[in-house]
């Protein structure tokens, strides 16, 4: 409480100098005839037309305005159908001016300039668009959360831009079509907006309405566009067709069953405006055979691996839907709900289970009204899943359902308030067709600040059911409060998490676990502006605590700390850690009511990165971490990184982590009466991962990612949990199982992605994977490794060809 009446007090006191500054103000001009897509500013319609100058640094020095030499003018005009962006970057030394090549959204290392339209001038959401030197393409929306904005880099749109180095630096334009942009459908336009300039070399990055590092928020500091008038929104209706083919080859060298497969696929991809605000994206038999492979662990913790999702028609524009954390998009089309529940008669194995159920269609209902309200809906539905099982002795065969027909459902509704504040309503539903339970989880999710956006109120509340066919409904709560200062370099805040025994969002959302009550305080100081050594450095402390909702019980306590900082040579340094007390642990014994002592633990980080805009870049993270208990338990995590740009087309790099745990505790195995076995052990492991990048033209490239992940368990001894939740001993006449395990994991993910029309893309790829986990855990990491290129490869080569077709475009070619 003293540290919270502290907090209270110095924000108070640093509160009385700060003020935000008047937002800029930009009037774009309407022409006739629109200019000539070059890349070249010589056009007589961007000749007396406003311009915006005078950049404000973010980094490396917040404040600084640009110098002369090497300002930026900006100039916007548009007609009936676009907006377009006319950009000069001057560049005193254009040979400076970093020129990287890279494909759709990614930037590399190369100088580029942005915009960011705020089209509802909310100051909550926006739609990004950015242009590299090399004329790259980077699109992004922008959504809130409690702290500020995120990106969401997924998000594509058509539209077109071409750049031209000169001897004064580098001009752009952009031309975006209304069909890219939502907007309310109104005579005369307000918009919020931003300019966004890269300065790779020097790691410069600046705003045309300056952006204050102080303030929490990206959209609430935008500056102001004008204008706009009489623009009407375009029918939005867009298709993308694809056709794909596929070659599987895996050695089974078993008679009837085929080593190589063949399959040819086609869908499509629908989106259609249905109004101003709305859009609804349809996907008809989609195929994401291409995505990159997930990066699988041996997991010896009771909880599940989550893993990023890399679909795009799950990840793009779904800003809406991840309000309250309760989307987990891997749900849809995952694992099967009765994967792991198949019951063996004698002499009968699986020879046929698969891990993923098959996605039938998925549509987005998605957009915001001129009031501020956003509606949002999501409906997915997948397909049967089916487990075959064989008998050895008769030949004879069987199928098993692993997952019904299953629908799954999200409704949002955000209404955006005064002082960039927002409250959702949100419901997700999942329901199986047949006698399995079907889910649902609501509630309400608020994010809530002050007139002058320097004190923020933030969290939810939600309800989960879960509906058993002839049974009684299991109800379950989960509230979260989260309220402190956001501005300011003193920044506080204080929190409580409660979910009760019987809250569960994991149909469709993820959590690891429920039945916790938790409270926090995070402090934080940040310099943006010291005198010798770094351009910002700020320093940060959190003091945790956990308990048991039910029964009422202690859990953990942590205390918490760290600092980070900018040198003045663009490395970056940050140095953080932990001091856990002993605790009770609920979830790593395996039998559901036991406990088990978690030691007393510190942990020390230390991390270090060079500039990145260097031909050679880099850097390592290492961690210590010491254990209390008894047997003197010790970890390390060591990685190395580094990337080599050998022009702007050609570059590689890796990233190594060696992760030894010496002596560390843990559940093991269950005895012959079902009890938790615990091992004392030993794991080493290490996650290896090269990527190369070859890229011909912004729209054209090919990478290749290698991974090699081993881990080696090896336990030395065994023991008993007892009702204290202390280890006790087992002999080996007690126990004697050789459960030592030795996982590799080995995965090759090559594509080459052509881009040969806007929205349109030719993709070729290469998948080699394979997986072993054997109880012999002698070998080292080079031999391991050697194994593993030596055992049967699954190898996976596609062609798929997405082909965009927009209606607008379509019917002026019919009546030409």
């Amino acid at each position: 409480m003293k540290l919270f009446l502290l907090a209270i007090l110095f924000s108070a006191i640093t509160l009385t100098a700060f003020s935000q500054k008047p937002k800029k103000t930009l009037v774009a001009i309407k022409t006739e005839a629109p200019p000539k897509m070059d890349g070249v500013l010589d056009d007589a319609v961007w000749q007396n037309v406003p311009i915006a100058t005078d950049f404000v640094e973010l980094q490396p020095n917040a404040g600084n305005h640009e110098k002369q030499e090497n300002r930026t003018t900006v100039k916007i005009i548009y007609d009936n159908t676009a907006i377009y962006v006319g950009a000069r970057m001057y560049e005193k030394d254009p040979t400076k001016i970093a020129r990287e090549f890279a494909t759709r959204d990614q930037v590399g290392n190369a100088d580029f300039i942005g915009i960011i339209f705020d089209t509802y001038k909310d100051g909550i959401n926006g739609s990004g668009f950015f242009v590299t030197s090399t004329n790259g393409q980077f699109d992004a929306k922008y959504a809130p959360n409690p702290n500020g904005n995120t990106e969401d880099e997924t998000w594509n749109a058509v539209w077109t831009s071409k750049v031209n180095i000169d001897s004064l630096g580098w001009t752009c334009e952009m031309k975006i079509p209304y069909s890219a942009l939502r907007f309310a459908k109104k005579d005369v336009q307000t918009w919020g907006m931003n300019l966004i300039r890269k300065r790779q070399n020097v790691q410069q990055q600046l705003f045309w309405n300056e952006l204050d590092p102080k303030m929490s928020g990206l959209m609430n500091q935008e500056g102001i566009l004008t204008g706009l008038e009489k623009i009407v929104p375009p029918v939005r209706l867009a298709f993308y067709p694809y056709f794909s083919t596929y070659v599987n080859h895996y050695p089974y060298n078993t008679p009837g069953l085929a080593n190589t497969t063949t399959s040819v696929n086609g869908g499509m991809d629908v989106k259609y405006g249905i109004n101003e605000s709305f859009t609804l994206d349809l996907t008809l038999i989609p195929d994401f055979g291409q995505v990159q492979s997930d990066n699988r662990i041996l997991n010896l913790t009771p909880f599940e691996v989550k893993y990023n999702e890399n679909r795009s028609f799950f990840t793009e524009g779904t800003e809406l839907f991840n309000k309250g954390n309760l989307f987990y998009s891997r749900r849809v089309g995952g694992q099967p709900l009765h994967y792991n529940d198949i019951t063996l008669n004698d002499h009968e194995a699986i020879i046929k289970n698969p891990t993923e159920t098959k996605l039938i269609n998925a549509v987005k209902l998605s957009g915001r009204l001129s009031n501020g309200l956003g509606i949002g809906i999501f409906n997915g539905l997948t397909n049967t899943a089916y487990a075959t099982i064989e008998d050895s002795t008769t030949g004879n065969r069987r199928v098993v359902q692993t997952s019904p027909v299953t629908n799954y459902n999200i409704i949002v509704l955000d209404q955006n308030l005064k002082n960039n504040s927002a409250i959702t309503f949100i419901n997700t539903n999942v329901n199986r067709f047949g006698k399995d339970y079907s889910a649902d989880v609501g509630g309400v999710v608020f994010n809530l600040n002050n007139k002058k956006n320097t004190y923020n109120l933030a969290g939810y509340g939600l309800m989960s059911n879960k509906f058993y066919k002839g049974e009684q409904t299991v109800t379950g709560y989960n509230y979260e409060v989260v309220f402190g200062k956001v501005a300011g370099n003193f920044t506080w805040n204080v929190s409580q998490d409660r979910v009760d025994s019987k809250y569960d969002p994991n149909d469709l959302g993820i959590l690891f676990n429920n039945n916790y009550l938790e409270h926090n305080i995070n402090l934080q100081y940040a310099n943006y502006k010291p005198k010798h050594l770094f351009t910002q450095w700020n320093v940060w402390t959190n003091t945790y605590s956990s308990y048991r909702v039910s029964p009422s019980t202690y859990q953990y306590f942590n205390q918490n700390f760290g600092a980070n900082g900018s040198f003045k040579n663009f490395w970056q340094v940050n140095i953080n850690g932990h001091y856990r007390v002993e605790g009770n642990d609920f979830y790593e014994p395996r039998v559901v009511g036991r406990v088990f002592k978690a030691p007393q633990n510190f942990v020390l980080n230390w991390n270090l990165s060079t500039n990145r805009a260097k031909v050679l870049s880099g850097g390592f993270w290492y961690s210590d971490q010491w254990m209390a208990n008894g047997h003197g338990g010790h970890g390390n995590d060591l990685e190395l990184f580094y990337n080599v740009r050998l022009s702007n087309k050609f570059s590689f790099g890796q990233d190594i982590t060696i992760s030894p745990r010496i002596n560390y505790t843990g559940f093991a195995t269950f005895d012959n009466t079902g009890a938790d076995v615990f091992a004392l052990r030993n794991v080493h492991t290490v996650d290896n991962i090269f990527t190369l990048k070859y890229t011909f033209s912004s729209i054209m490239g090919l990478n290749l990612r290698l991974r090699h992940y081993w881990s080696k368990v090896n336990n030395k001894e065994f023991f008993s949990l007892g009702q204290d939740g202390y280890l006790t001993s087992l002999t080996s006449n007690d126990f004697n199982h050789n459960i030592d395990q030795n996982a590799n994991i080995w995965n090759v993910d090559m594509i080459y992605v052509w881009q040969f029309s806007p929205g349109s893309e030719l993709s070729l790829a290469w998948k080699n994977s394979t997986y072993t986990n054997t109880n012999i855990a002698t070998q080292s990491y080079l031999r391991n490794l050697n194994d593993t290129v030596n055992q049967p490869q699954n190898n996976n080569f596609s062609l798929k060809v997405l082909y965009y077709i927009d209606f607008q475009s379509l019917r002026k070619h019919r009546k030409g």
